[in-house]
């Protein structure tokens, strides 16, 4: 299949593969006022923002009672007189700057280059980055299961059902695979990571981070979702497949990287 060109800007890669901007002078964040409409409230509430260089469009997430929940800045104020303890706070920025070339994969969008739609800024269209100083305790599984039949799966029917819910609802918003190392984000009550590891057919460390000490639909869900992607590479784009690839659902995409950049520009060949 051809790909989809995606292009607003130009952008530079460090030797991880994460992105990187052009190399300028850091002006000082200058605070704001800024009016940000939550869609899924129906409401546009003000707050002041501190850390990041904001514009009308761009995609935020604030502290307070709509923590959680995605707005888009509808106007930015730089004259202002304020008592700053009465305004809650803007705390997350999506990064929506996406470069590269993209292909079709049903639902999906798929990349097989690192610089396309990483892991971390993908997250940062689904919550706030921050450091994560939680602690875990991970027990490994070393021989885990088949990725074609699912049997070695412990989980019981009614798990298994709502998790084939969510992959036919297309909940897995992103998926990727690095190597043997796969994550992948589910769009639950909130956004759920999964994390797993994919090794000569098999699947092993699997986790999530939802409330349940037990298999999960989310992780079920990934894992079909897996199963259709490498069907569809293995159809469609064997030869584009080396180490890594990256799958993200098209409404998310059009949503952040294309409608949140107004001179974006899309080629098809």
């Amino acid at each position: 299949m051809n790909p989809i060109g995606f292009n607003p800007f130009s952008r530079r890669a460090d030797k991880d593969g994460e992105k990187k901007p052009e190399i300028k002078i850091k002006a000082e964040i200058k605070p704001t006022i800024v009016q940000i409409f939550f869609p899924d409230r129906n409401r546009t509430l003000s707050y002041y923002n501190d850390r990041f260089d904001l514009h009308v469009g761009d995609i935020v997430f604030v502290d307070g009672k709509l923590e959680g929940l995605r707005g888009r800045v509808t106007a930015v104020s730089t004259h202002f007189k304020v008592k700053v303890e009465d305004y809650k706070r803007v705390i997350g920025l999506a990064d929506t700057h996406v470069v590269g070339q993209l292909y079709q994969a049903n639902a999906h969008l798929i990349t097989f280059d690192l610089l396309v739609l990483p892991w971390k800024q993908f997250c940062s269209w689904v919550k706030p980055l921050q450091e994560d100083e939680t602690e875990y305790y991970i027990s490994y599984d070393e021989d885990g299961f088949p990725l074609d039949s699912l049997s070695g799966l412990d989980v019981s029917g009614a798990v298994f059902e709502r998790g084939l819910d969510y992959y036919r609802e297309n909940r897995v918003r992103y998926l990727c695979l690095n190597g043997v190392q796969g994550r992948a984000i589910v769009e639950g009550t909130r956004p759920y990571e999964v994390e797993f590891q994919y090794r000569d057919g098999r699947i092993s460390s699997l986790f999530c981070d939802c409330p349940c000490g037990y298999t999960c639909k989310h992780e079920v869900a990934v894992l079909l979702q897996l199963r259709e992607t490498l069907e569809i590479i293995e159809k469609d784009y064997a030869g584009q497949w080396g180490s890594y690839f990256a799958i993200v659902s098209k409404p998310m995409f059009y949503a952040f990287a294309v409608d949140a950049n107004p001179k974006a520009v899309l080629s098809l060949s």
